[in-house]
This record gives structure tokens, sequence and C-alpha cells, in this order.
């Protein structure tokens, strides 16, 4: 996979594979992987290879590496993951915790979206209600997540604010360039349905310049960011936690 538009090493390649098994297996932290030379026979790598590799992992936080009798290559947590509305997501290691990028984006998005109902146009509008149409036509999480930005990318544009919009497209794309995995929730049909019309009123009530619509279509957007059954790693203010 390309990482900024460049083709991953090898050593990049294998990093990306451990760290997606044990997003796929769900590993659990302090279980050992092998030591080097088991990993280098698995992948069918140097030394070189192996020790980039690990280096790389350990950068992100995901493994610790211990010499002697009992040592090797261990887990040192999950890769970092975010519970969204009717999505699990995971993410590759950027120095950020992904959490503090999504309630950053849930707080620009506040205030964006309640100046954007004075100020935004017809072509705003058509902007918002074609990502809203890419929502309802996605057949996958990723796409679903894609479309949920660019509608509140449009949303942030018609606010007139560009700083703020630079602020929200930042980190829109950073969220969107770490995403290593996305995955729906179990009975997240009724979930969907749900949160499409939320956003579907979201953008009538900019439309119409309804700000009491707004007001009361916003809270319902807050409480669809929050799994209900595990709130712990969801984008929600102290105060509606």
């Amino acid at each position: 996979m390309p990482e900024n538009g460049r083709s991953l090493s090898r050593a990049q390649r294998v990093a990306a594979d451990v760290e997606n098994e044990l997003l796929a297996e769900r590993t659990p932290v302090g279980t050992n992987l092998g030591r080097r030379t088991d990993l280098m026979e698995r992948f069918g790598v140097s030394p070189t290879v192996i020790n980039e590799t690990l280096r790389i992992l350990r950068d992100r936080g995901l493994v610790v590496v211990r010499s002697g009798p009992g040592g090797g290559v261990f887990v040192a947590s999950r890769p970092p993951q975010v519970r969204l509305g009717a999505l699990d997501l995971w993410f590759s290691g950027t120095g950020t915790d992904p959490l503090d990028l999504f309630e950053a984006r849930t707080h620009l998005e506040d205030v964006l979206t309640r100046v954007a109902v004075d100020r935004a146009g017809p072509s705003d509008v058509r902007d918002m209600e074609w990502a809203l149409e890419a929502m309802r036509a996605a057949d996958d999480p990723r796409a679903y997540l894609e479309a949920n930005l660019r509608l509140h990318m449009a949303i942030a544009r018609a606010a007139r604010i560009p700083v703020l919009a630079g602020m929200y497209e930042s980190i829109a794309a950073i969220i969107s360039g770490s995403l290593v995995r996305a995955e729906l929730l179990p009975g997240h049909d009724e979930m969907f349905a749900h949160n499409i019309q939320v956003h579907a009123e979201l953008v009538m009530a900019i439309r119409d310049r309804d700000r009491e619509a707004l007001d009361k279509v916003m809270s319902l957007h807050r409480g669809d960011l929050v799994r209900a059954v595990d709130s712990s790693r969801s984008p929600v203010s102290a105060d509606d936690a």
C-alpha cells in the first residue's frame, strides 16, 4: 500500500502484515509472537529487514523485544482503535491518539455547523447532498466513513471560516490516511439507517436556515457518535460521557 505517495519497503510491508494480524485476531497484550528468527522464517526476510520491521513496530508502540530465556517479540499494545457510531475503526500509529483527532473533529463540527446554517449557499447544499447520497450508497464501512468526512467537509467550507475549515480538512486527512481497518458492529443496519436520517435532517436544517431544527439534530448527532455498550473509545465530550 502506498505511504505518502511512495511504495512501501519490505520492512514496512512486513510491519503492516503484523499489525493487520493483531487487528484481525485481536491479539491480547503480552502475547509472544516468537523470536526474531521465527519471524524471519515466517516472512522469508533477512535479519536486516526483520530488525527494521521491529523498529517500526516498536516506534508505533505495538511490540516490545525481550532477550534471554523466555524472550522474544511480545505484543505491547493493541493498534489504536475508535468506536464511531456503527463502526469500529483501527488506525496505524501516527503519534497522535485517533480518539483525540475525532474529539477535535467533533468540536470543530459543532462550531462550523452552527455558522454554516447562516452562510451556506445553494452550491454548498448540493455538495452536502451529494455526500449524503454517497453515504447511502456506500457498500463498505470505509466508503461510508469517507462519505461522512466529505459531508462534514462540505459543511465546514460552507461556514466560510478558512482557518477552521483548513484545520478540519487536515484532521480529516490524517483520519483517512491512517485508517487501516474498519468493521461494522452487530445490528448495524438500524444504526446506519438512523445515522443517515440524522445527517439528512442536518443538511435540511442548513438548507432551510432552521436554527431550532439544527439544535435538535445536533443533539442527535452527538448521541450517534457513542457506542452505547462501550463508550470508552468513542469521541464524546465530558458533558456527554
